[in-house]
């Protein structure tokens, strides 16, 4: 009956409410408890708002985040640093931003370097950077899902055939994507037929891989300058990406053949002494292109040795996995097999332009 009449209060006199120290010590605690979730509750949700109530992320939500990206335990301590450094109130925003995301990987880079206590501390903590960000650029986070958001200067790769050409968009603010008229090794202009259609592939600035179909719209000219149109498409296919981001260079650089000498456990790397000179076109983390004038084969190893700035001399050991021949001259394309630390981090640097040079 007491219960009864405590869910009816006006219908119960004071006498009939009984207290011992037990009950009064359970209703304390119980209201306490209810008072520390309560503030949980606040302080998590206060937590995931920045200034003027902007909403961000949680450690928790971030190291999930982390978890399903594929970072580990070193990479994820990385992000949220990198993200702490530029006071970052809202991570996802970022995440699907690359420049953006550069900038606030950029900041932590100079941070490392004023804070590390030597220079093997800095080499370390920016080899953990460069690989978390590069996990972050091989993320499907941030993919796109139509041609118009595509942005001027992406190059496409147009499959007409067995036929490959690669062009630049010059304007996609339109009805149709504008891009160069694509030219032949010669220099001279290829039109291709009002109609056709084409296969086209392309890499976004943050390297994710894209595939879509198109046809060939017209022709007219831009700036002086004649250009052809392809049509929009909203019909984006995922591809399996670049596993480093790659930067287009004009660096001198000088090779040494390496060859092997003797067999089974006294099998060493010799380093002939002559040198053939090229130029770097394109360069990232997991090797290069380069331009030369001397004939090499497919399968040969090379020490491959150039300057990045004034002081930062970079070498790696590179095997050529294939090379075409373009008039006089023969671009190769190196895999790198070899790399220091301390090179890779200076690569790093300069394909994701945290450095002036």
């Amino acid at each position: 009956m007491r219960f009864l009449q405590a869910l009816y209060p006006l219908q119960a006199s004071v006498s009939d409410f009984h207290w011992d120290s037990g009950s009064g010590n359970q209703g304390v605690a119980i209201i306490i408890i209810i008072a520390i979730i309560v503030v949980v509750i606040v302080a998590v949700n206060y937590s995931k708002r920045g200034p003027g109530g902007t909403k961000t992320m949680s450690n928790f939500a971030l190291h999930r985040l982390a978890k399903n990206i594929g970072l580990n335990h070193d990479q994820t301590k990385m992000m949220i640093f990198v993200f702490k450094t530029d006071e970052v109130i809202d991570p996802y925003k970022s995440l699907i931003n690359p420049a953006l995301l550069d900038r606030h990987f950029r900041r932590a880079y100079r941070v490392i370097e004023q804070t590390s206590s030597n220079n093997e501390e800095v080499q370390r903590r920016h080899g953990i950077l460069f690989s978390t960000r590069n996990i972050l650029e091989n993320s499907s986070i941030g993919k796109i899902s139509s041609t118009k958001q595509l942005k001027d200067d992406t190059v496409l790769t147009l499959s007409t055939g067995k036929e490959k050409l690669n062009v630049s968009v010059v304007y996609n603010k339109g009805e149709n994507i504008v891009v160069e008229t694509p030219k032949n090794v010669l220099g001279s202009q290829i039109k291709i037929a009002k109609g056709t259609r084409l296969n086209v592939l392309f890499f976004t600035k943050s390297n994710k891989g894209f595939s879509f179909e198109s046809r060939v719209v017209g022709y007219t000219s831009m700036h002086g300058h004649p250009v052809m149109l392809l049509a929009h498409s909203n019909n984006l296919r995922f591809l399996s990406q670049r596993r480093f981001r790659r930067r287009h260079a004009g660096i001198a650089c000088t090779m040494n053949l390496v060859y092997v000498e003797g067999s089974g456990k006294k099998q060493r790397l010799v380093v002939d002494k002559r040198r053939i000179t090229g130029t770097i076109v394109d360069v990232s983390v997991g090797g290069c292109s380069l331009k030369t004038t001397v004939p090499v084969q497919v399968g040969a190893k090379f020490k491959i040795e150039f300057t990045q700035g004034e002081d930062n001399n970079i070498a790696a050991l590179g095997q050529v996995l294939r090379s075409n021949k373009t008039g006089l001259s023969t671009i190769i394309h190196v895999k790198f097999l070899r790399v220091t630390q301390k090179s890779m981090n200076l690569i790093n640097a300069f394909v994701y332009e945290f450095t002036n040079e």
